[in-house]
Parts: structure tokens; C-alpha cells; sequence
């Protein structure tokens, strides 16, 4: 946890000196950059797209309403804005190295392996910044990292970046930023204010200084959206604007922990495909580097293992449809009273089989539930629960440990979740996909079955261990077979969970 920039800078720049490189601008000459520029987009009749992400460190969504901020109000008019929850520990804990790494690099930090500000065991080979992946794959476009933490652009940011640099403070930062923005051909530009976390750690969410900071901070984003709009070339240029935070605070001040306040974050994107006044509930940070790398024209490549997404190929599944019909707590009292969040209720074509469950437990969770993370994370804290960061908006979850903290029946808990009949094609390999967090904490079974035409249940994938991945399972489909169910068994006493989400049968 850091309590000035300039500390926490020190420990993660000594951390990191033996990998990381200095913090001078390591440029190639803009006027080549330019004419390269020029030469691509000559003829062309689309618009040269342009991307800028700028990160807010320590922001706290929550706090926006009590501050004046109209830059940003403008931004969410014209556009989208999605909230959502970072993992806690046991994952990483709400730090700015996990935070900004995963924005950077698309995945979260089980794969990027940064779970604090030493950046120590970073795989950032594997899982570069999105930056790296542009110059790689089209070493003609411009990018540019500027930076008021020194890891931003000294660490997060690799080397095969065009132009990184270091601001002293916020104002520096932006002052930089506002030069290059107006004096390069930027393409895909990353822009780092730090001062509202450093509000954060000295006073609190619920302060005035905090709240004078986020208006600081508006004021900047204010001054590098107007030198994007004032640039000679801006009429012939589609830009994207992304801006995001690593992490909240307490009101008291702090982050590190599990808290909603620590844990809330939000991306907010304004240009092509995105709604204006839009509010989505399935976007996370780790969607930030694949949105960029769409829109600049570089795909996303299987072989990458991104958990992100583009936002504009993200499409709600069965259990989001939920959302409107999510109920406020039963038995879960340490919720507040008005927040909506679970149902037993399935959605169209899905069921659930509770016939050997017990009676009684916390009604919430006796057998398979519905629920989005605001409520179900947030229902214990500290449990794991926070690891579920691959599910999106509504999931589908099995929870003995919080089912088992109400009195009930003899026996462990017992439920099956049904799918709908997806198509197959007979004779063919097909694919079975979805996103799943299998957590053990005592006695506990997962097993996924499938079933073809409405024939005998075959055992497809055992889960006797943890796993948090998205599974895409191969399997024979039978000669002549036009339909697959499946079928999601768990049973747990006392122990932990299993979530499962965006469910697929193909092929």
C-alpha cells in the first residue's frame, strides 16, 4: 500500500532495476512516424483510427456524484460507462501493480503474475502490454506512455514502445502529454494521474481534499480531450477515449483489502460503437487493452490467452437476462436492504434439479442460484469469492459454505444445473465453453455431463480441485445426433463454491 508517489515509486523502481529500463523517451523520429502515417492512410476513405486510455489512479466510482467533474459527465453522455468488481486475495490484493497490469496486458494478475507494486515474478513476456502488442504487430503506428508513476512507463509499459515518459506530478504528466498529443502522430496513447490516490491514502473517499482531487483530475482529462480535438489532422481521425482506475478507496482512506470500495472500478469509453448514455454490466478492465487493439486493427489472437475481451464483442448470455428480475436479500442481513442481486428463478430453457437437496440453509443459496458479484462476493468477504473475476454481469453459482450457515435437512448440499438443448452437428467434434471458478475448502464434487439427444448423461469434466479458468472442452458428437444438454452436479458440505458462466455449445 503506498502513501505518496514518490515512495511508492522508489520501492517499485528499486524493486524492479535489474529488468527495467530508464525512463528517457525511447522514440523513433516522429516526422518518420508521420509520413509513415500518411502513406498508410492515403486513398483510404475510413477515418485513421486513434486510441486514448487514460488511467485515474485510485478513482472511486462511488465519489463522482459528490464532485464536479463535467469532462467525465460529458464523456458518459457521449458514451458508455460500466462499473465493476477487481479480484481481492487470495488472488492479488487491490494494489496499483495488479490494477494497471491488468489493464495493460488484458489478463488478470493468475496470468500477468504481478500481485503488488515490486512487479517481482511480472510475466509480462508471456502477457505483454497492449502497446507492445500494436508495435508488434504494425511497427508503423506511433504509441506513447506518459506517466506520473514511475512504473507506468519504466515497467507496466515495455521497451517496444515508442515514447515513454516519466511526469514529476500530475500537472507535468499532463503537460507532456498535451505536447506529444499535439506534436506526434500518436496512434494508441496511455496517459497516468496519480494525485487522487494520493488524496485517497491521506484522507479518505469522503473528504474534500479527495473530492478536490478527482475535480483536479477532470480538469486535465479536460485539457488532453481538447488537445486530441484541436489537432490539424482531428477531422480525418476516429479516436477512441477510454478512461479507467486500478483500483477504489475506503472512506476512511487505504486500499489493499476486499471492501466494494476497494474493490469498484469502472471503464468509461466514448466513440465508435459506443451508445451514447450507455450503461453496460458485463465490462471489465481487463476488456480495456482487447477494445484498443480491436479499434487500432489488430485482433485479437487466440494464442494470446486474453481473458479481456473487445467491448463490441461482448454479448450477454442466458443468465443476464436475469438482471431485471434479481431479488434483494433473505437470510443474507449483512447486505443492505435495498440491494438486488440473486434468484433461484433460471432463465428460458434452463433448470434446476434441487431434488436431492436438503431443506432449509440460506435461502439464497439452496442449490444453484443466480446472482451478480455486488451481491454474492460481497455476502462474505475474505472466502475467494473475490477470485470469480472471468464471470460477467449474471452467473449461475453453488455455494455450500454460505447455503451451510443457516440450519438444515440432513445431508451435503446437492444441485444440478440444466442447460437448454444447444445444436450439433452429428459426426462432428464439438466445442463446450464456459467460464468457471471452482473453489475447495472441505468435502466437494463438480462434474459436467453431457447428454445427446436426449439420451444417457456421459461424464464430460471432473473438478476435484481449484480452477478458475474459462474451459473449452472438446467432444465427439455422435453420428446423427442434433441436440446436446448439459449438466453442471455439485455437492459440497461446508466447503466452497462453483460458478459457471457464458455457457457454449458449438459445432
Amino acid at each position: 500500500m503506498r502513501l505518496s508517489p514518490s515512495l511508492r515509486s522508489a520501492v517499485a523502481v528499486a524493486a524492479v532495476a535489474a529488468t527495467a529500463l530508464p525512463l528517457t523517451s525511447v522514440a523513433r523520429a516522429d516526422s518518420a512516424r508521420s509520413d509513415s502515417a500518411r502513406s498508410d492512410s492515403a486513398g483510404a476513405a475510413a477515418k485513421r483510427p486513434k486510441s486514448l486510455v487514460i488511467g485515474v489512479d485510485g478513482a472511486t466510482f462511488a465519489a463522482f456524484g459528490s464532485a464536479r467533474m463535467p469532462n467525465l459527465a460529458a464523456l458518459r453522455t457521449g458514451g458508455t460507462t460500466a462499473t465493476s468488481n477487481l479480484y481481492a486475495s487470495p488472488m492479488a490484493p487491490t494494489l496499483s501493480g495488479p490494477g494497471w497490469s491488468t489493464i495493460a496486458t488484458g489478463v488478470w494478475p493468475d496470468k500477468h503474475k504481478v500481485v503488488d507494486n515490486s512487479f517481482l515474478g511480472a510475466d509480462f513476456a508471456r502477457y505483454p502490454d497492449y502497446a507492445t502488442r500494436l508495435e508488434t504487430a504494425k511497427p508503423e503506428r506511433n504509441s506513447l506512455v506518459v506517466g506520473t508513476w514511475g512504473p507506468i512507463s519504466g515497467t507496466v509499459f515495455g521497451p517496444a514502445v515508442d515514447t515513454r515518459i516519466a511526469g514529476s506530478d500530475d500537472a507535468d504528466t499532463t503537460a507532456k502529454a498535451v505536447d506529444k498529443l499535439a506534436s506526434t502522430d500518436a496512434d494508441a496513447t496511455f496517459v497516468h494521474l496519480d494525485e487522487v490516490d494520493g488524496a485517497g491514502h491521506g484522507h479518505g473517499t469522503a473528504s474534500q481534499e479527495y473530492r478536490d482531487a478527482l475535480e483536479a483530475a477532470d480538469g486535465r482529462i479536460g485539457r488532453i480531450l481538447r488537445a486530441v480535438t484541436s489537432r490539424a489532422t482531428y477531422a480525418d481521425e476516429d479516436w477512441q477515449i477510454i478512461v479507467t482506475a486500478d483500483h477504489g478507496h475506503t472512506a476512511g482512506g487505504g486500499h489493499g483489502g476486499s471492501s466494494p470500495a476497494e474493490r469498484q472500478t469502472f471503464v468509461i469509453a466514448k466513440g465508435t460503437g459506443f451508445a451514447p448514455g450507455s450503461v453496460r454490466h458485463d465490462v471489465k478492465i481487463s476488456d480495456v487493452a482487447p477494445t484498443v487493439l480491436a479499434h487500432l486493427g489488430v485482433p485479437a489472437d487466440p494464442a494470446w490467452k486474453l481473458d479481456g475481451k473487445a467491448i463490441g464483442a461482448l454479448t450477454p448470455d442466458a443468465f443476464d437476462t436475469l438482471r431485471p428480475s434479481l431479488r434483494t436479500r433473505v437470510d443474507e442481513t449483512g447486505l443492505p436492504a435495498t440491494l438486488k442481486g440473486w434468484t433461484h428463478t433460471a432463465p428460458s430453457g434452463w433448470s434446476v434439479d434441487n431434488t436431492a437437496m436438503p431443506g432449509g440453509g440460506v435461502s439464497e443459496w439452496r442449490g444453484w442460484s443466480f446472482a451478480n458479484d455486488e451481491f454474492w462476493s460481497n455476502s462474505q468477504l475474505g472466502q475467494g469469492r473475490e477470485t470469480n473475476v472471468r464471470a460477467r454481469d449474471v452467473f449461475a453459482v453453488a455455494d455450500s459454505d454460505e447455503w451451510d450457515d443457516k440450519a438444515h435437512g440432513a445431508g451435503p448440499f446437492d444441485s444440478t444445473l440444466n442447460s437448454p438443448a444447444f445444436p450439433v452437428t452429428g459426426g462432428r467434434a464439438a466445442t463446450v465453453s464456459y467460464a468457471t471458478d471452482y473453489r475447495v475448502d472441505g468435502p466437494q464434487t463438480g462434474d459436467v455431463y453431457i447428454a445427446f439427444d436426449g439420451g444417457a448423461r456421459t461424464l464430460l469434466k471432473s473438478y476435484r480441485s481449484q480452477l478458475n479458468t474459462v474451459e473449452k472442452l472438446s467432444v465427439a458428437v455422435p453420428a446423427g445426433a442434433t441436440s446436446a444438454r448439459l449438466y453442471f452436479r455439485y455437492t459440497g458440505t461446508n466447503s466452497a463454491f462453483w460458478t459457471v458462466d457464458q455457457v457454449t455449445v458449438t459445432g
